[in-house]
């Protein structure tokens, strides 16, 4: 009935002028055919290192570097076009892989190494490797050094420069991108080594950043101007263990996922108010054991976030679950409420948002795989029952960080 009666209204309206019938065609065609939304692409770092033998993190018998998967999505439908080798780790925040906005580069970070004087052990490592996006197929090109547990990594918007989180040094590493070269131009202190660097969340207009620091419960503030990255000595605190963090497209807000001490006790997320002086913590909200993928929809409407929620525990544990789950969260101003959740695969890692903000992404280190869910209008979460199958465990899902007030 709405065809029938779209297409009568054209014609009346537009009976003695040819270009008006051709706009209410195209209008027409607008409404019965499904708009088709290019391609984007998602990277998976997936862990071949360590795996998990009832709770306990072990050295695969079978250990070998790692690899980065290059996910094509289009239409809530998502493809491995690529995989290529390179040196990954689970250990740190799942957020030690980003691309440039042009979709050229991707820098992968590798916190640690099998130790070649004990192949059951493992080693801090500070290397970040460069993939070349555009070759075909994909190819690592390099790499650049970072400082030592190098984690987690972002890069600006306008997509001149990368920084860092150093877990083991307390520092954040400045890398300026010029084309396909990547280079190590500044070390900004943050903390002590101890103090448990993760990750360095960018705002949209590429002039600040979080970076949170699970050794001392402290986030950090830095300044971005150009290719100068200072501390503006704003440390505050959050819940207990910062970890993940994430910076909605508008800029007003940030949410951090605080790990806690991993002892089966519910642990929450903090919401940061971006646009107060200075910024701070504003609200939190307990959402389960272990709170791990973290992601903004690009509309900012929802939140997301990928809870282990026990699966990493023994079976003998009290707390362990044989599942992950997957909680939704509706943003609403500075508030998070609560609306949906599912079961997801065991010691999940990696989330993300597609670019319609209805498509979610969610990796799993156990089961080795991407799962694909569809979050409807009035925040329900489908499993659409697609699995990516990766060549080691999720342990980073990301995509392009949109520039505020831009798409993708």
């Amino acid at each position: 009935m709405l065809h029938r009666r779209a297409l009568a209204t054209a014609k009346h309206s537009t009976a003695a002028n040819p270009r008006r019938i051709a706009a209410a065609a195209a209008a027409l065609y607008l409404i019965c055919v499904p708009v088709s939304i290019r391609a984007e692409t998602i990277l998976s770092a997936n862990d071949a290192t360590l795996t998990l033998i009832d709770g306990k993190l072990t050295v695969r018998d079978d250990a070998h570097i790692g690899s980065v998967s290059v996910i094509r999505l289009r239409n809530g439908h998502a493809d491995v076009q690529a995989e290529v080798e390179v040196p990954t780790s689970v250990l740190g925040p799942p957020f030690s892989v980003a691309m440039t906005p042009n979709e050229r580069l991707a820098l992968v970070t590798a916190p640690l190494y099998i130790d070649p004087q004990g192949p059951a052990s493992t080693a801090s490592d500070d290397v970040v490797s460069i993939i070349d996006l555009e070759a075909s197929p994909p190819q690592t090109i390099g790499n650049v050094r970072a400082g030592t547990g190098a984690a987690g990594v972002s890069i600006t918007p306008d997509g001149t420069l990368a920084l860092v989180a150093n877990r083991r040094a307390g520092t954040v590493s400045v890398l300026a991108i010029e084309g396909r070269t990547v280079r190590n131009v500044d070390t900004v202190p943050v903390g002590n080594a101890e103090s448990g660097v993760g990750h360095v969340a960018i705002s949209p207009d590429g002039k600040r950043a979080l970076v949170t620091r699970d050794g001392d419960n402290t986030i950090s503030v830095l300044g971005i101007d150009g290719r100068r990255v200072t501390n503006l000595q704003r440390d505050f605190g959050v819940g207990l263990k910062p970890y993940g963090a994430v910076i909605a497209r508008d800029g007003r807000v940030a949410i951090v996922a605080n790990v806690s001490m991993g002892r089966g006790d519910d642990d929450t997320l903090s919401v940061i108010d971006m646009l107060a002086s200075p910024v701070r913590v504003v609200g939190t909200v307990t959402v389960g054991q272990t709170p791990e993928g973290l992601t903004i929809s690009p509309d900012g409407k929802w939140c997301a976030v990928a809870l282990i929620n026990g699966s990493n525990k023994p079976r003998a544990s009290p707390f362990h679950h044989p599942e992950g789950k997957l909680v939704l969260l509706r943003i609403e101003g500075l508030r998070l409420e609560r609306v949906a959740e599912h079961p997801i695969g065991a010691w999940p890692q990696g989330a993300v948002f597609g670019a319609d903000s209805r498509t979610l992404l969610v990796g799993s280190m156990s089961e080795r795989n991407v799962s694909v869910f569809r979050v409807g209008a009035r925040g329900t979460l489908t499993d659409t029952g697609q699995r990516i199958a990766l060549r080691g465990g999720n342990a980073a899902l990301r995509a392009i960080e949109p520039a505020t007030g831009s798409g993708r």
